[in-house]
């Protein structure tokens, strides 16, 4: 997914919180895998239309629209408010910021859930079963109908749970797959995420992201085709070539303009040729079997000529 200016609905990010588990640390602004717990967050909602951060003010890799709840630290009902008054969209993606494996795929799976079973709102229910209505999508109209009631039976919505609110909507669950609804609530939870963000399975498309936020590309890598493109060129060619060929590969796609995604596949696919004609060399090189698949003249010199200029 992609930012769209005519997306049908917004993420309204809850960034507030006293972090009394974290000691009072800024926990959106804690690193994991390079990244904070916010721009990751920010990462897996990038298809909303707008996105609003309630909490205070930080720098963010996406651009946002703060908003603060009235009072600050006014728990989660008043955030949410908060985040709903500036937003126009019929749906709302509600997301806590503390969230360091959600992914865009979560995010599309709760709106499609929203979509299909006619609902107010759609939850994310991690492997032990629990609602975690901060993971969730709803239609906006409901919302704003039950925190009315609520504001008014209470006396406004500071201190509120969120259960009171979850507790009067049509809800649809859906099952979290493996940590998308892990949070960071303790410095162990942030030691964890570290951790796992660094294993094997993970490490690589967890650096692709954190460099095209970085970098602010907004492209979607076949890692896979440029992992075979550098291994060609480091066995075909020398081992520096590598990095240096999927640069220019990059700079050659950036060039051509268009589909990214097209662009750079089909410069990979030159230079991975290329590199095959260069191993190819080599090994004729290695084996003495130079012109040795040729035409049956191409043994003697004029016949390889020949040859050779026709190409």
């Amino acid at each position: 997914m992609t930012a769209d200016a005519e997306a049908d609905y917004d993420a309204i990010v809850l960034a507030g919180g006293a972090a009394r588990r974290l000691g009072g640390a800024d926990k959106p602004g804690v690193s994991v895998g390079g990244r904070t717990l916010l721009d990751r967050v920010l990462t897996a909602s990038r298809g909303a239309g707008r996105t609003i951060v309630v909490g205070g003010r930080r720098p963010t890799a996406r651009p946002v629209t703060w908003t603060r709840e009235v009072p600050p630290g006014g728990g989660p009902l008043a955030a949410l408010h908060a985040g709903l008054r500036r937003s126009g969209a019929p749906t709302v993606v509600v997301l806590s910021a503390d969230l360091p494996f959600l992914d865009e795929g979560t995010v599309r799976r709760l709106l499609d859930a929203l979509e299909d079973g006619g609902r107010e709102g759609a939850l994310l229910v991690d492997a032990d079963g629990r609602d975690q209505p901060l993971v969730a999508a709803y239609r906006a109209e409901p919302l704003h109908r039950e925190l009315a009631l609520l504001a008014t039976e209470h006396g406004g919505l500071t201190g509120l749970p969120v259960r009171l609110l979850t507790g009067e909507l049509d809800l649809d669950r859906v099952s979290a797959r493996p940590l998308a609804a892990y949070d960071c609530d303790t410095w162990e939870d942030i030691v964890t995420a570290r951790a796992r963000i660094r294993e094997h399975g993970n490490v690589l498309d967890e650096w692709i992201t954190a460099v095209k936020d970085e970098l602010g590309i907004d492209l979607e890598v076949d890692t896979g085709l440029l992992l075979d493109l550098a291994r060609d060129a480091a066995h075909g060619v020398a081992r520096p070539a590598a990095p240096l060929t999927t640069f220019l590969v990059g700079f050659a796609a950036a060039r051509a303009g268009g589909d990214g995604a097209q662009a750079v596949a089909e410069a990979a696919r030159k230079a991975a040729a290329l590199a095959e004609r260069w191993a190819a060399e080599a090994d004729e090189a290695a084996t003495g079997k130079a012109g040795a698949d040729g035409p049956e003249d191409g043994r003697n010199g004029a016949g390889h000529n020949d040859e050779a200029g026709s190409r």
